[in-house]
């Protein structure tokens, strides 16, 4: 049963947990800190010492997993949407020249609507269409 636990169900608590903690602190490092503070009581309280090894991992797993959620909070969707569908057109323009212009000349249409609707977000005090940096949350 500690095997399932340390492979399986801590991972996956450190995962949900450094998520929902990335949200609300706004900084990888504090999410690593605390993790790795509370695990540390964990190693000393109920496991031994070969534990802290996991700690550490779990550390860094806490950390990897804050970042990649400050990533994606970061990063604008539709922006990396309309870079994936560019850069697909233009390999794939090669190949049949007529098609390709009448998708481009739709998805230019499709893309500047979504750029318009996010103009308008942004006017509205909304800076990304993500949610995560609120004004009154930002501090980094």
């Amino acid at each position: 049963m500690n095997t399932l636990l340390i492979f399986f169900a801590f991972p996956l608590a450190i995962i949900i947990i450094s998520a929902i903690l990335q949200k609300i602190l706004h900084s990888p490092l504090a999410v690593a800190a605390l993790i790795f503070a509370i695990f540390l009581i964990i190693t000393f309280a109920a496991f031994d010492e070969t534990f802290l090894i996991a700690t550490l991992a779990y550390t860094i797993l806490a950390f990897i997993t804050a970042a990649l959620v400050r990533l994606f909070c970061k990063s604008n969707v539709n922006n990396c949407i309309c870079e994936t569908l560019s850069n697909l057109l233009n390999s794939n323009a090669e190949d049949n020249e007529n098609n390709i212009s009448n998708i481009n000349n739709t998805l230019n249409e499709i893309l500047n609507n979504i750029n318009n609707s996010d103009n308008t977000n942004s006017n509205n005090g909304n800076n990304n269409t993500c949610g995560c940096r609120h004004a009154r949350y930002r501090r980094f």
